[in-house]
């Protein structure tokens, strides 16, 4: 068996892509991997490409191989999007060997450890607030534009068996509510990101809010992003300690600043989503800077994933997959869950376009605030080309070739 072609496939998704790849082995079978061309990635395809293109030929099946050899190729610009272009691959290729042996990913990786994985419900709020005219004619859902509207919501999400959600700063301070977003240039406060009263008394509020609707037994998760510097943090983490959050998730680069910022409060800290390879996750893990690891399977790899993990397991840490992706997404995501022995929640984006679902041939199963493993061999799905056809990107194109 042989790697004959290479192929990029793209949908719209609302508020972002879906974009695949597709690897066709010259006995047919097909491995499939989902990544993101947006978020600051633009150019990741053409990457892709560039690597894959120097794999025709080859025997897909050795992965360990064919990982070893590219991040030999990308050993002067290791990291960002040309890692993420070799997890990609590595993701398709254990996709299709698993198709190979007619197994699922799981099977490759040690079997099962766990049959049903615990949810917690991502963005909670967020396209409510950031879209809300979209999302009403995508989910049918009304718009938040109160602080009681957000109690509303987390009760819904309690309704609907969730034991846990992960939500953002939002402000109701302006002639509209808005998703507070500074580190990414989505709200005012950039580049300085500084703290304010007005900040720390809209986040406490915010969070008072979810508490109220979604009741005690409800794990908060919430999610700062790069959106403070350490001083900011850590002034947020003491102020929130009365909501008992589940974590606090926090995005940085500077080891010791998160461990710093671990050791001011009483809140767990979760970050490392923006990490690639067990070499950046070394130093946090050696400076006791997180509760739990955060681990990006499209970006890392599903293999590297479970490397990050054990790496994490030898320093008492549990992990949780980074899972802000499509259905295929958060089936390989399930894999990496279904398999890890030091797993604590997995993330998943409830309020999405409607034709989600028909994007691949079985989607993932939730019941209960629980996403049952898939049973199927490879992802244990395949991506529906002729839905994505009816669904092209909009605007500026995804990266498509």
């Amino acid at each position: 068996m042989r790697i004959a072609r290479i192929e990029d496939l793209h949908c719209d998704a609302g508020w972002r892509h879906f974009s695949f790849l597709k690897v066709t082995a010259d006995s047919g079978l097909v491995g499939w991997a989902e990544y993101q061309e947006r978020f600051g990635t633009t150019g990741l395809t053409g990457t892709i490409h560039g690597l894959g293109e120097l794999l025709i030929g080859q025997d897909p099946r050795p992965v360990e191989k064919i990982t070893a050899y590219l991040h030999g190729v990308i050993r002067q610009v290791p990291g960002g999007i040309a890692q993420q272009a070799v997890a990609t691959i590595e993701n398709a290729l254990v996709d299709l060997k698993a198709r190979a042996l007619g197994i699922p990913v799981y099977e490759l990786l040690g079997g099962p450890v766990r049959t049903a994985i615990p949810l917690y419900w991502s963005h909670c709020g967020y396209a409510r607030v950031r879209w809300p005219e979209q999302v009403k004619g995508w989910a049918g859902v009304e718009p938040i534009r109160s602080r009681a509207d957000l109690v509303r919501h987390a009760r819904e999400v309690a309704d609907a068996g969730f034991r846990g959600l992960k939500t953002n700063p939002m402000r109701f301070d302006g002639p509209l509510p808005y998703v507070h977003m500074p580190g990414f240039n989505g709200s005012p406060g950039h580049p300085e990101l500084n703290i304010s009263r007005e900040i720390l008394d809209a986040v406490t509020d915010q969070m008072a809010a979810f508490r109220e609707g979604a009741g005690r037994a409800m794990n908060l998760h919430l999610d700062l992003n790069f959106n403070y510097k350490t001083e900011g943090y850590i002034r947020l983490a003491q102020a929130l300690e009365p909501f008992d959050l589940t974590w606090l998730e926090i995005d940085s680069l500077d080891p010791a600043a998160l461990a710093t910022i671990r050791a001011s409060a009483r809140v767990p800290i979760a970050s490392c989503e923006s990490l690639f390879h067990r070499r950046q996750f070394r130093p946090f893990l050696e400076a006791q800077a997180v509760d739990v690891a955060i681990i990006d399977v499209a970006w890392n790899g599903i293999l590297e994933s479970m490397k990050i993990a054990a790496l994490a397991d030898t320093y008492e840490v549990n992990v949780a997959p980074h899972n802000f992706n499509g259905h295929l997404g958060t089936l390989m995501s399930a894999h990496f869950c279904a398999a890890v022995p030091n797993f604590r929640v997995m993330e998943i984006d409830i309020e999405d376009v409607p034709w989600k679902d028909d994007t691949v041939t079985v989607p993932p199963r939730v019941e209960a605030g629980e996403l049952l493993i898939p049973t199927g061999i490879g992802w244990g799905a395949e991506v529906n080309e002729a839905v994505l056809a009816a669904h092209p990107v909009r605007g500026r194109e995804a990266g498509a070739r």
